[in-house]
């Protein structure tokens, strides 16, 4: 069964979107990110255009998010203080990404920045999350049983602006997850993601945050953040697709409660390796479509069948 979406211009099997967005809402409370990053292109290799892709994207993730906070915050598992510091930086962030999209989109270039961005990202976080998750699976098969610290003092903690955060047990400048929440919300509106494949990993690794209040926090902060990148698309650039987005929510709303209950009973090592492989796997797709030739590179071109 196909459905018209009128913003894209283009005639999707119906299944084939609650499909991916079941899949990817399954990711979302599996590791808490967006899901995003996988999303926006799975969307372009279907033909959505990439623009259109990005703001309706935003949208869906808003109750991807919902869903995913509702089900931590039962859990005691969100850091609410840490969260809000992370969201001021992430409405300045979104709200400038926003506008530097427009500016893009005016000049034609938008579609271009927004692959090119997804090489980048998709390569460089594809391959720091296979080599940690294959040194954590091979510390266990050799039975490597003692713990060091998830991070080390660096210049990065003698910053100023200290603040207390008590859920986290946690004493950092402020300034730590201002800038990495200023970062998620210029990624959040230029590629159509929560941010959390960038955010997660600076929480633990750079912030220091225990990984029990990680996934919980993210989805809070990501609520927000794709809230006001979705209004922003859709006044200034006119880019949410509501039917798309609606699709991909049904589908993300009913994956993401999937995903925490897998969370909570399988093994992370595992999920994260196949996670990265499918991280790389997009990206090498994306890389090829921007280098080959395209099957009829006369069609944007010309048009009226000249």
């Amino acid at each position: 069964m196909h459905v018209y979406l009128p913003i894209a211009e283009l005639s999707v099997n119906v299944f084939l979107l609650l499909g991916m967005g079941a899949g990817v809402g399954v990711l979302s409370g599996l590791f808490g990110v967006g899901g995003g990053f996988l999303m926006t292109p799975l969307l372009i290799f279907i033909g959505v255009p990439p623009a259109v892709a990005v703001g309706s994207e935003a949208n869906q993730l808003v109750a991807t998010s919902i869903t995913g906070v509702l089900a931590h915050w039962r859990r005691k598992s969100v850091d609410f203080k840490m969260g809000s510091v992370l969201l001021v930086g992430g409405v300045i962030g979104s709200t400038g990404g926003v506008f530097l999209f427009k500016a893009l989109q005016k000049l034609g270039q938008i579609d271009l920045v927004i692959s090119l961005c997804y090489v980048v990202f998709l390569g460089i976080i594809g391959l720091l999350m296979f080599s940690e998750s294959m040194r954590s699976m091979l510390k266990q098969k050799r039975g490597v049983a003692r713990r060091g610290k998830l991070h080390k003092h660096t210049w990065v903690h003698g910053l100023p602006f200290k603040m207390r955060f008590h859920k986290s047990r946690l004493y950092v400048s402020a300034l730590l997850p201002l800038f990495v929440g200023t970062l998620v919300g210029v990624l959040a509106a230029i590629m159509g993601v929560g941010g959390g494949f960038i955010m997660v990993p600076a929480m633990i690794y750079l912030i220091g945050m225990p990984t029990s209040v990680v996934a919980g926090t993210s989805l809070f902060q990501i609520l927000f953040v794709v809230a006001n990148v979705t209004f922003l698309q859709a006044w200034q650039n006119q880019t949410v697709d509501i039917l798309l987005a609606l699709l991909l929510l049904v589908g993300s709303v009913l994956g993401v409660q999937v995903g925490i209950r897998l969370g909570a009973k399988l093994p992370s090592e595992q999920f994260r390796v196949l996670l990265a492989v499918l991280v790389l796997l997009t990206c090498g797709k994306l890389a090829f479509d921007l280098v080959a030739t395209p099957g009829n590179p006369f069609s944007l071109a010309l048009g009226g069948g000249h």
